[in-house]
């Protein structure tokens, strides 16, 4: 049996000991006053008696309500229980640990373009967490702090990835038993579209783009995410020759980023007359394989060129060139041969492009103004 006493100094309560014997010798675990109440110094008091229960009789599997305790205990109460050999606790597991463990998990899984977005959310997170704190510090309150200082660096819809695939990774640490719960889970992701930057590049754009162009591959490169609609680089890198059907006017598209859906892993897209044009003009005499070939083994840094590009247009820096090229596409498609085609040619459910690609024009409200309702 354990026995709680209480020390005093000058009338005053200072701490408390908990004290056993166990064989022939005494054991003492002292709780200072400050910091502990009787109340926990005799919780603590039961507890030590059930592990000397437990070690006594070869119990391994604690009570619920003990287990519950040595889940939700301090750290330092843990620790005086391990040095006095009644508990035996596993290595803290840091974040840095934690953040490593995750990442090689994902690695075997994941494309390495979504590997780079896991690791910039470890760099983000590490911004307001030390790698050698252990994950019992990755507190609600401390990652809506966290939070709150990205948002003053970084768009709300940056911000939102971010915490997304914090909240991807601490789902994986509970499922791993890393830990009890997931504490990000009442924290708000935010919204992760960011329609500030949405814009739609018009055809008279498009024609001044191409005009600026300082080759024929760049001209076949917008016309790809322009008319063709399709992803850059992902869809564009995979792009063949012996993708495209010129007497059934239709190519092929082999998407990365859906080929996972069975159903989803390429598309079939029309050889739209403005995109013909290009490709006519860039097959002439080509032997390579791919139909952008200039690119092959490279990283692919399209943003930079095609800033120079739209620069030399008269048009200015554009934000999310590709992305709004492939909306401005996206929401003439939906117009011209209704959402269905659009979904089926521009590779994303109707539900997505109502959300992050649907950008009415001025007239359309113009119009609707004019319009009798009733």
């Amino acid at each position: 049996m354990a026995t709680l006493t209480t020390e005093r100094r000058s009338g005053k309560t200072t701490g408390y000991n908990v004290q056993w014997y166990y064989g022939k010798r005494r054991h003492t675990i002292h709780l200072g006053g400050k910091r502990y109440t009787k109340k926990t110094a005799e919780r603590f008091k039961d507890i030590v008696e059930a592990l000397l229960f437990y070690r006594r009789n070869g119990i391994t599997t604690p009570e619920k309500s003990v287990e519950h305790w040595l889940q939700n205990a301090p750290v330092e109460l843990r620790a005086k229980l391990a040095k006095a050999e009644l508990l035996v606790v596993d290595e803290a597991k840091t974040c840095q640990m934690l953040w490593d463990a995750f990442l090689k998990f994902k690695s075997a899984e994941v494309k390495p373009t979504t590997m780079k977005v896991y690791r910039d959310s470890a760099a983000n997170f590490f911004k307001g967490f030390s790698p050698d704190e252990t994950i019992d510090k990755i507190t609600p309150e401390r990652l809506l702090e966290w939070k709150i200082s990205l948002l003053e660096t970084y768009a709300e819809a940056s911000v939102t990835g971010y915490i997304d695939k914090l909240k991807s990774m601490l789902n994986w640490a509970v499922a791993q038993d890393w830990l009890a719960k997931n504490p990000a889970k009442s924290v708000p992701s935010g919204e992760s579209t960011n329609p500030e930057n949405d814009r739609i590049i018009t055809m008279e754009e498009y024609g001044k783009l191409l005009d600026a162009c300082p080759n024929q591959e760049w001209r076949t490169i917008i016309a790809l995410a322009r008319i063709g609609g399709l992803r850059c680089p992902s869809e564009l890198r995979q792009l063949r020759w012996a993708d495209v059907d010129w007497e059934g006017k239709r190519f092929t598209v082999h998407s990365p980023k859906t080929e996972r859906y069975k159903k989803h892993r390429k598309r079939m897209v029309p050889l739209f007359r403005e995109l013909r044009v290009e490709l006519d003009k860039h097959f002439s005499g080509n032997e390579n394989e791919f139909v952008i070939h200039g690119l092959q083994g490279t990283a692919w840094s399209l943003h930079s060129p095609f800033q120079a590009i739209s620069e030399k247009a008269g048009i200015g820096a554009i934000i999310r060139p590709f992305d709004n090229m492939r909306m401005s596409r996206s929401n003439e498609v939906d117009r011209t041969f209704g959402s269905k085609k659009e979904s089926l040619w521009i590779g994303h459910s109707e539900r997505v492009m109502i959300k992050h690609y649907l950008k009415l024009k001025d007239e359309e409200y113009a119009s609707a103004a004019e319009e009798a309702t009733c």
